[in-house]
This record gives structure tokens, C-alpha cells and sequence, in this order.
């Protein structure tokens, strides 16, 4: 229960977050994935646990926005490469500077050791979901 209701929550805080630079949530996480190089959209798929074919709606209305762009994929005809614009990366980080400034809020109200607890107990989920799948 507790899980849902927090998944919630991130979703709409992520939501408002990203609004003041004209993006939602879903862009957002289309554009933390191909910030540190480009990925296919199958890629950013299993990156965030997604259905292709709902990354591939979201990557089109980015580009459609300059925010990225479809590149050719040396290693596969039809599978295009989604990198990061000049203008993706401007919005990217206008979006983590109010991102940092609510996390350190948060983080001073939960405090250090109880994050860092929490951090562990989230990756040994992670890790046993991995390895059930």
C-alpha cells in the first residue's frame, strides 16, 4: 500500500517539478536516460521498466520539441539512436536544479541515516526483482 502510494506521489511531485520548464514527469525521464549518451528507445525502456511503445510516444513529442533527436544507430537499421539536445540538456538541468533544491528539503526533514537505510533496503527490492525476472 504503502509503495502505491508513494509511486503517486513521486509522479505528481515529478510532475510539478518539471511543469515551470514546460515538461511532465514521463519527458523527464526520456531525457535523464540519454543524458550521458544515446540510447535506443527499447533501451530507455528497460532502463525505467517501460513499455517501448509508450517511451517511443513520449520520445517523439520531445524531439517534435528540440529537446532530442533521432540519430542513426551503427549497429542497427531500424532502432535510432534518441540523444540530447544543446536545448534537452538547458531543460535537463533547469529541471535537477528544482529537483535538488526539493530532495534537500525532504532529505533534512528524513534525515541522512534514515535515507541511506531506506536507499539499501530499495536496492536489495531492485535486485531481487532483477533476479526473479
Amino acid at each position: 500500500m504503502h509503495v502505491f502510494r508513494l509511486d503517486g506521489m513521486l509522479k505528481a511531485t515529478g510532475d510539478k517539478l518539471a511543469k515551470p520548464a514546460g515538461q511532465t514527469t514521463a519527458r523527464w525521464r526520456v531525457l535523464a536516460a540519454v543524458e550521458d549518451g544515446p540510447m535506443t528507445v527499447a533501451q530507455i525502456g528497460r532502463a525505467w521498466s517501460l513499455a517501448r511503445q509508450s517511451v517511443q510516444r513520449v520520445a517523439d513529442l520531445v524531439e517534435r520539441d528540440g529537446l532530442v533527436s533521432y540519430d542513426e544507430n551503427p549497429a542497427h537499421r531500424r532502432a535510432q539512436l534518441v540523444r540530447l539536445t544543446p536545448h534537452g540538456r538547458s531543460t535537463l538541468r533547469r529541471i535537477r536544479a528544482a529537483q535538488r533544491e526539493w530532495a534537500n528539503a525532504l532529505g533534512d526533514r528524513i534525515g541522512t541515516r534514515d535515507l541511506r537505510t531506506a536507499n539499501r533496503i530499495l536496492a536489495r527490492i531492485i535486485e531481487a526483482f532483477e533476479d526473479t525476472a
